[in-house]
């Protein structure tokens, strides 16, 4: 549970520093009139929306949906693949298509939220002295510098201490809010679902638009659902029932008492509910914690990024794991610096929390409506759940989100363009590259040629080469075609080496393999000749360390004795260039063969020996 407060809760958890402040900012295109109605009404829209989305839809719900104990939306979208095909393929298609694009509205959530956050707290010291109102953003651009530039050293260093670090923070905001609401009592009324459906439908005009800024109360529920696999269902539940939901909701409470006793207490009523000499404090507080909500939403970047490489949706990239003992504890150079440099935009481009909330809410409306939606569709396919159960589930929660969803497309000419701008070129490029993936491989089928035959001719004796001693390992990516580095050093070299491992990686849509199923060997249909087939399976989240699998083998199925510290490894290298078939439009064909510039060394990425791989090229048009 300390664990998890110090990763999960971050960027929910810091949602009171801005949410009530953002409602009621009087710049707001759709201001939202202060008066004691309007305050009874958003502090209980407030309540029952993190009831409904946070812990209905996410804690009770979604977080049920696991894949192998793993969580979030591209975990829905294995299951997709998975369970969604049984039941029509063009329909888990396109819910899988909905899923990408909800992740690629998580990487602009994890742009936005890093200088939202930094930017909230570090404006806390405008309350302290005005003066110092311009150095706001000068503060906030060297912290978050800071904060990317040790991400490579990886979060199990300062791991230890974020847990009591969130702990004195939930502490600190539930015990400001209940100052608060001893001021004035009565809000604790606000509690009943009645003010929240009066003010809806009572005050319609100015309900739905404060509904843009009432979501920032549930950022960061996404990542409940995704650090599952790190912590379990069990013990984020508990924190979030036990300390984080009751310190948020005090907290809200406390700031809605503070403005119904002071009118003029909107502007940062979050810093206001405790008196002078504890500002600065809590000013570094809410700063440490705010750090400490950009690194669990860049650390998930990280995942998704990750994820979607293994399933195909992204080039291989870069992976450094920070951690010994944790395989989850990654870092992904190439996003680490996109990240850093679209933060700092956004922070010298809006300058201010209240300009960049306008953004944030359209992210995070998306990604919770297509998790929800994917959850209902999963939870008929994988349990078979009842469609009346599914209907009633489903329709209300869909009702609140889609609610949620329209108010902020009302923002779009205020800022709510962005995360979608983000979302459509991260989609884009993760589809672009799905499809261009699709083209090269089939014709790289068509000149790899079946490897059956392959054999079959060099057992029959119809190649004329030479065998030379030693262990060659070729990766390919199966056993139906021929490694196209074989093909060549048969054919253009006229040798093969005396014992031959052809070595595909599978990656399974589950995240972790065990041990006793990594390996399996086939000989190819003949039995002493040397050659045989291997396949390693790697779950998603694993390291696909290609010599660790080799290890594994047992000497009577490699047709002779291998000696692995000898070996030669041997690379089939691709080179692109725009054809004129009509595969895909011009400009995508050149976003695909830029955006296979940023793929990794694949000799790094499976662990091979700098000095005995042998990397091979070969041309191909798309």
């Amino acid at each position: 549970m300390v664990a998890a407060l110090g990763v999960v809760f971050g960027d929910i958890g810091t949602s009171p520093i801005y949410t009530i402040q953002t409602v009621f900012n009087p710049r707001d295109p759709h201001p939202v009139p202060v008066s004691m109605a309007n305050v009874y009404g958003v502090v209980s829209l407030i309540f029952w929306s993190v009831t409904i989305i946070v812990t209905i839809t996410y804690v009770l719900l979604a977080m049920r949906a696991d894949n192998d104990g793993e969580g979030g939306i591209m975990a829905l979208i294995t299951q997709l693949r998975r369970w969604g095909a049984q039941r029509g393929r063009r329909q888990a298609a396109v819910l899988a298509s909905l899923g990408i694009f909800g992740a690629s509205l998580f990487f602009g959530d994890s742009m936005i939220t890093p200088a939202i956050s930094v930017l909230s707290a570090v404006e806390g010291l405008e309350v302290v002295e005005p003066s110092l109102k311009e150095f706001v953003v000068p503060i906030t651009a060297l912290i978050i510098v800071a904060l990317f530039l040790v991400q490579r050293r990886g979060t199990a260093a300062v791991g230890r201490i974020f847990g009591p670090v969130m702990i004195a923070w939930f502490g600190t905001i539930g015990v400001c809010g209940a100052t608060g609401i001893a001021r004035h009592p009565e809000i604790l009324k606000a509690l009943s679902p009645a003010y929240a459906l009066g003010f809806l439908t009572g005050h319609f005009h100015i309900a739905f638009f404060s509904l843009a800024a009432v979501v920032l109360a549930v950022t960061g529920a996404e990542a409940l659902y995704a650090d599952m696999g790190h912590f379990g269902r069990r013990a984020i539940t508990r924190a979030w029932l036990i300390l984080v939901f009751p310190a948020c909701i005090l907290s809200y409470l406390g700031q809605g008492a503070l403005i119904l006793d002071d009118p003029s207490n909107i502007s940062r009523p979050f810093f206001l509910l405790v008196p002078g000499w504890a500002r600065l404090p809590l000013v570094l507080l809410a700063t440490a914690a705010t750090v400490i909500a950009s690194q669990a939403v860049i650390t998930g970047a990280y995942s998704v990024a990750s994820q979607a490489a293994r399933l195909g949706y992204l080039p291989r990239v870069r992976i450094a794991h920070t951690s010994e003992s944790s395989a989850g504890q990654i870092y992904v150079p190439w996003i680490n610096w996109l990240l850093m440099v679209s933060v700092l935009t956004l922070v010298f481009a809006f300058r201010s929390s209240a300009a960049l909330a306008y953004a944030f809410g359209m992210a995070v409306t998306g990604t919770i409506t297509i998790t929800t939606l994917l959850f209902f569709y999963i939870a008929r396919a994988r349990w078979g759940t009842p469609l009346w159960l599914i209907g009633l589930g489903a329709v209300p929660l869909l009702l609140v989100d889609l609610l949620f969803v329209a108010a902020n497309l009302t923002k779009l000419v205020h800022g709510a363009w962005l995360p979608l701008m983000i979302a459509l070129t991260a989609f884009t490029v993760m589809t672009t590259w799905q499809r261009g993936r699709e083209i090269v491989s089939t014709e790289r089928e068509r000149r790899e040629g079946s490897l059956r035959e392959f054999v079959d001719q060099l057992h029959e004796g119809k190649l004329s080469i030479r065998r030379v001693p030693g262990t060659a390992i070729f990766l390919n990516r199966g056993k139906q075609t021929t490694p196209l580095a074989m093909r060549a050093n048969v054919e253009r070299n006229q040798v093969r080496h005396q014992h031959v491992v052809i070595m595909s990686i599978e990656t399974e849509p589950v995240p972790r393999v065990s041990v006793a199923e990594r390996i399996a060997v086939d000989s190819l249909g003949h039995a002493e000749d040397g050659i045989i087939h291997v396949s390693a399976r790697f779950g998603y989240m694993e390291l696909q360390d290609v010599p660790g699998a080799l290890a594994l083998l047992h000497p009577d199925s490699t047709e002779g004795p291998l000696r692995l510290d000898e070996a030669s490894y041997f690379l089939s290298k691709i080179e692109l260039r725009r054809g004129d078939a009509p595969t895909m439009a011009p400009w995508r064909k050149r976003l695909f063969i830029a955006t296979s510039y940023i793929t990794a060394d694949a000799a790094e990425h499976f662990g091979l020996p700098g000095d005995r791989t042998i990397i091979m090229g070969s041309r191909i048009e798309v």
